[in-house]
């Protein structure tokens, strides 16, 4: 059965492929290279192209269309039954820490996650949600259901602008499509994300643009004619947005070969060397498999990874949707990304976060389902020195609203940079010179720092 991509407003996340006016472009490598040698060239800025050694990376899973805070990490057991829902809290490994009976796997690891019950903002548009959690900075004007814009940088945009490349390697990466706000506004779209699709949990996946052609992995090309030919005939994602049927083999392609002819780069994208015990604990199916690949990315080096898992916008039939594969497969995946990330000794400079756009609605609605709730939401947040175990803030008693330790979308923002390494308190610069902050006075969740 094919994944859950729609909202509300009816809209494929795939739909999306064009450039709107944030440039929420997914690029090939060849682009990429040449958009930021070009930004270089007219003296845009493009970041400090720095990483301290000990970078934390981040890997972030979006749940686009608002997933349940009752039915997953804020049940209330004690409400009203048209609020608390068909399912059970059950207790978790966190003391006196309880989930829906829906998350029984995370509710295991809860020791090593962090959930902040307590962010909460206006905005109960998925364009204006996804904005505002995506960037943290609200849409300066009302943003529809439907709409693509970044109005300002994503959190992986500023990321890519603070740290260029690393091992050759893009620093940020969208699986397996990009996010309605996930891209670079006025950063550039050097800064967009470098978008892996497909399914990772076929047979024989290969990574887009990173494979070698059967002649140049099997070494008969032997002249850089040769090569460049080979390379000419790789399948480019640019190519389906653009008509550039010509790839000459220049200082762009170039940098582009370093990284198909790094073994290091070929052995991240090829999950056929993980172990079946380790793709299994994960889940076999496309999203747990994205996980996976994540953590093999951040492995080498990529800073920043967004998974883009749709799919949560219940108006309708919520008990029955959550007790399907969609919401097994996230409570599979994540726990085993975290275990995976502990096992390993990753989880400390690795930042996982799972969020979507806001809540759902405290009461059921007539058609069993659950509507748009911006007043309260739950965050997963783990790894990166975050302690474990514990719960961040509080809604009230039936769910309505935050109500102990209130943060917004601006806290989250500052939190999740100074977890990277950003001052979030710098300004920014449009290429008209226009001055930007990049959180605007936004504050620690302090509870998220040791």
């Amino acid at each position: 059965m094919p994944e859950l991509n729609t909202n509300c407003a009816g809209m494929r996340r795939r739909d999306f492929l064009q450039v709107g006016l944030g440039g929420a472009l997914g690029l090939g490598l060849g682009d990429l290279f040449r958009m930021r040698a070009a930004a270089a060239e007219s003296g845009v800025a493009t970041g400090s192209g720095k990483a301290s050694k000990d970078a934390v990376n981040c890997i972030l899973v979006w749940m686009d269309g608002g997933p349940s805070h009752y039915e997953t990490f804020d049940p209330k057991p004690d409400a009203p039954s048209e609020i608390r829902g068909e399912f059970k809290s059950i207790a978790t490994r966190a003391d006196g820490v309880r989930f829906s009976e829906c998350v029984p796997r995370l509710a295991a690891v809860a020791d090593k996650l962090t959930i902040v019950r307590s962010i909460q903002h206006k905005d109960p548009n998925h364009g204006g949600g996804n904005h505002y959690m995506m960037t943290g900075t609200p849409t300066p004007v009302p943003v529809a259901c439907g709409a693509f814009v970044t109005f300002h940088p994503s959190f992986g945009s500023m990321v890519s602008y603070e740290r260029g490349l690393r091992n050759g390697l893009p620093a940020y990466v969208s699986v397996p499509d990009v996010t309605r706000s996930g891209g670079p506004n006025f950063l550039g779209g050097q800064h967009a994300p470098f978008v892996i699709d497909g399914s990772p949990n076929a047979k024989g996946f290969r990574v887009r643009d990173v494979v070698l052609p059967p002649s140049v992995a099997e070494g008969r090309a032997v002249s850089r004619e040769a090569l460049r030919k080979s390379l000419d005939s790789m399948k480019r994602y640019a190519d389906r947005l653009m008509e550039d049927p010509l790839v000459t083999f220049d200082q762009f392609h170039a940098q582009g070969l370093d990284l198909v002819a790094s073994k290091s780069a070929q052995e991240a994208f090829d999950l056929e060397r993980e172990s079946d015990k380790v793709r299994d604990a994960y889940g076999r199916n496309d999203f747990s498999q994205r996980l996976l690949l994540a953590r093999r990315l951040v492995e080498v080096g990529v800073s920043f990874v967004t998974i883009n898992y749709g799919g949560w916008d219940h108006h309708t039939k919520i008990f029955d949707a959550y007790k399907g594969d969609h919401l097994k497969r996230f409570d599979q995946g994540v726990a085993g990304l975290v275990s995976d990330l502990s096992e390993r000794g990753l989880l400390d400079r690795t930042l996982v976060i799972a969020l979507g756009e806001f809540g759902r609605t405290p009461k059921v609605n007539k058609d069993a389902g659950r509507d748009h709730w911006p007043g309260a939401m739950s965050v997963l947040m783990a790894g990166a020195g975050i302690p474990g175990g514990q719960v961040v803030g509080a809604t009230d008693a039936k769910g309505y609203y935050a109500a102990e330790n209130v943060y917004r979308p601006e806290d989250f923002a500052a939190s999740l940079y100074t977890k990277m390494g950003i001052d979030p308190r710098r300004v920014l610069h449009t290429n008209t010179g226009r001055p930007v902050p990049l959180v605007n006075e936004g504050r620690l969740i302090k509870e998220l720092f040791a």
